[in-house]
């Protein structure tokens, strides 16, 4: 799942596809599979922008769909967007929504188990930072009242 999460569009590929859809889009709404195509290579860019927009374009495809396919798709590329985001509260919501779509989704089950590793590793350093500012600071102030205690 790494690999998948991790990978990052050559821009070529991403030029390519954004100039079909913006061609489009000049002569009227651009077709379901230009605006895919693009929402997936701006999902993988590495720039946060394009997450975002590539995210935004793949919710549009996915609220005017009532395919069930399609829907099992855009919902796995949103989930790898806010994971490639570091959301992963919506992350955890749109590869959940894909089980309840397709149950035995084995990409959807390894992308919750991804997200879920991710959330608490993240966790975890997100509290040692803030243990060791805290211990810092206590340290501080101990060494602050020393101080003042020997004037």
């Amino acid at each position: 799942m790494e690999t998948i999460v991790q990978e990052v569009v050559p821009i070529e590929e991403l030029k390519k596809f954004e100039k079909v859809y913006q061609e489009q889009l000049q002569r009227a709404e651009p077709s379901v599979k230009a605006q895919f195509d693009y929402s997936w290579c701006l999902v993988r860019s590495p720039y946060k922008r394009d997450l975002h927009q590539g995210i935004a374009l793949l919710e549009d495809l996915y609220h005017k769909t009532t395919d069930d396919n399609l829907k099992r798709d855009y919902l796995f590329y949103l989930s790898v967007g806010n994971t490639r985001l570091k959301d992963y509260n919506k992350a955890l919501k749109y590869a959940k929504a894909l089980l309840t779509i397709e149950p035995g989704n084995h990409q959807a089950q390894e992308l919750v188990a991804y997200i879920d590793k991710k959330m608490k590793k993240e966790g975890l350093v997100g509290m040692a930072i803030v243990g060791g500012a805290a211990a810092l600071a206590i340290g501080g102030i101990v060494s602050l009242g020393v101080a003042l205690a020997r004037k």
